[in-house]
């Protein structure tokens, strides 16, 4: 019982250690993140939901028909823009709110057509240009004294040429790429570099309809990082596409940008200046186009933010640990039930948590509950292969090899304590002679002889799908029908029986002719219904039967002479046009109170 009892504490130690292995596993794999490209993906799928953006908002292309006309923008003069704006503002209607120019113009080209376009910007009053940042790693020195490698700090800023810079509205346009896997999902809403603070472009484009509007200017929360998830309005094409040739040469009504705001930038793929987005994974999406997207989140409140990663990771390895702890003792249908319900419950709760403004993984809890159902399985298949194991070991002893074969197909027997009534047949079987044998010969000698008669009684048993159910001393002890049906078992335990005794006399001429001794059995065989099953304590069990069946089973064999079968009258009249006999007649039985008729086998006469 104390070797049960360490045995449980250590599985339950071990149990109770892997939970905890699980949990920690779960809280790194959630922090670490090692298959974020492919929980990108995923999230990129679930929480895609395009909807109607502002029709104001338009995009005039540097598209391959204006490339055709104009040639390629680093060549342009200024005058080419200046036009483009004094076309969108000379009509009689009004104009745009914002033109935001998605167009790096750093350098001085020409001084007079750069003053010009630099005058018609500061008349306008709603135009937006571009800024660069360049970032780099650099060494700083911490408040305590101590030198730190700061990353991604702005070194340089590539403003707007300086009169451009003073006439305009400008805003950084650098695309926040993700550099784990290269998708622009986040944006900024300003940068701070040195005392100052610059707003990104689309924040820029945004404060100008704010302020033109008359609107209030709402800003999104922003993560540590100063970012925010941007939901993109749709796939390329989402928003109104017009050429700049098209404007430039009348093709196109400019008044179809009056009260619009107008994002000017390159739609070629010459211009390189396209980026992988989650609207549309395995096509680029323009920058200018992009940029239209990050207002259009900004102008309708479309943003986000990513989920705490540490206190994710802590939930999902409760959630996880708690499944692998007590799903464990579920059957598997309801294991399954649970993890779906896991996997439902976590889909559900990202899309709730999405609709609040928080972006989670998808992946990582599914992907811990379905290793852990695939445990339950895997150790659950293992326990039973190793009580099935048990089974047949423990049987093996005294089965039938067919019935041990059976009881480990069907995996219904348990070996607990315990027993059922059952209809049986029971055979004792007992050596005669082998007292004198054992006085008159060597112990090995004995041992060896009365093993070759237990061997031939085994062998009788087994071939006739019996159960050998105990050794007492030289004597046997054998069922039929139990523990798995048996058809005919009455009539298989005589032949046993019949067996038996032949077997046993095919070793007699041997031992008369070595050792001048003959051993012979005397064997009972009753039939009826007897109490089988596991009969003794948690940690010693016998296999038996037990009952007025048995006792008067092993009466018969007592009151054998050697070589005779007695069997009772149960056993006889379902069996008597079967069987050659000679009744005994009625013998009394020590222990009952009505004797018993008994018959003798002679033969069998058919199968």
């Amino acid at each position: 019982m104390a070797s049960d009892s360490r045995l449980k504490k250590k599985n339950k130690v071990w149990e109770i250690g892997l939970v905890v292995l699980v949990a920690a596993l779960t809280f790194l794999f959630c922090w670490l993140q090692p298959l974020y490209a492919l929980d990108k993906a995923v999230s990129d799928a679930f929480y895609r939901s395009f909807y109607a953006p502002d029709p104001r908002i338009k995009i005039v292309a540097i598209d391959e028909k204006t490339l055709a006309a104009y040639g390629n923008p680093q060549n342009w003069d200024r005058e080419i823009y200046d036009r483009l704006i004094q076309t969108l503002n000379g009509t009689d209607a009004p104009g745009p709110l914002v033109v935001a120019i998605d167009i790096l113009m750093s350098s001085v080209k020409n001084g007079e057509t750069d003053a010009a376009f630099a005058a018609t910007c500061a008349a306008s009053g709603n135009v937006v240009t571009a800024v660069n940042l360049l970032y780099r790693d650099k060494l700083a020195e911490a408040r305590d004294g101590t030198i730190v490698l700061e990353k991604n700090v702005v070194d340089q800023v590539e403003m707007p040429f300086a009169e451009l810079a003073d006439a305009t509205t400008s805003g950084f346009v650098n695309a926040m790429i993700d550099g784990r896997d290269n998708y622009v999902r986040c944006a900024k809403l300003s940068e701070r570099i040195g005392m100052q603070t610059l707003d990104s472009f689309d924040m820029a484009a945004y404060r100008v309809f704010c302020e033109r509007t008359g609107r209030n200017l709402s800003l999104p929360k922003t993560g540590a990082d100063g970012t925010f998830v941007v939901q993109y309005a749709g796939r390329s094409g989402t928003f109104e596409i017009i050429s700049m040739a098209d404007i430039l040469d009348g093709t196109v009504d400019p008044r179809a940008c009056s009260g619009a705001v107008v994002f000017v930038g390159a739609y070629a793929s010459g211009l390189q200046d396209a980026y992988n987005v989650p609207a549309q994974r395995g096509a680029m999406m323009y920058g200018v186009e992009i940029h239209a997207n990050i207002f259009s989140a900004l102008l309708s409140g479309r943003t986000a933010l990513p989920a705490q990663q540490w206190l994710y990771g802590l939930i999902a390895a409760l959630v996880v640990a708690a499944f692998w702890w007590f799903g464990k003792k579920l059957k598997p249908v309801a294991a399954a039930a649970v993890m779906a319900a896991g996997i439902g419950g976590t889909v559900g709760i990202c899309r709730l948590l999405a609709g609040l403004g928080v972006i989670t993984s998808l992946i990582d809890i599914p992907i811990w509950l379905i290793l852990g159902y695939a445990y339950i399985l895997i150790s659950g298949f293992l326990a039973e292969r190793h009580r099935r194991q048990e089974v047949v070991s423990a049987f093996k002893q005294y089965v039938a090899p067919q019935v041990v074969e059976e009881i480990s197909k069907s995996g219904s027997f348990e070996l607990n304590l315990g027993g059922q009534a059952r209809s049986v047949a029971v055979l004792f079987v007992d050596i005669r002679g082998f007292t004198p044998l054992s006085e008159s010969l060597p112990p090995e000698l004995v041992v060896s002889i009365l093993n070759r008669c237990l061997e031939q009684t085994t062998k009788a048993i087994f071939q006739n799908g019996g159960t050998l159910d105990k050794f007492i001393g030289d004597a046997t002890m054998a069922l039929f029908n139990a523990p798995i049906d048996l058809e005919d078992y009455v009539f298989k335990a005589v032949c046993t029986a019949v067996d038996i005794r032949s077997g046993i006399a095919s070793i007699q001429s041997e031992l008369q002719e070595k050792y001048g001794k003959i051993v012979n059995v005397g064997i009972g065989v009753n039939c009826g219904t007897a109490v089988i099953g596991n009969i003794g304590c948690e940690f010693r069990m016998d296999y038996t039967a037990i009952g007025d069946t048995v006792n008067t089973a092993a009466r018969l064999e007592s009151n054998a002479k050697p070589g005779q079968i007695l069997i009772s009258e149960q056993v006889y009249e379902p069996l008597k046009d079967r069987l050659s006999v000679t009744p005994v007649g009625e013998i009394p039985l020590k222990g009952k109170t009505q004797s018993v008729f008994v018959y003798q086998v002679d033969e069998i006469l058919r199968t």
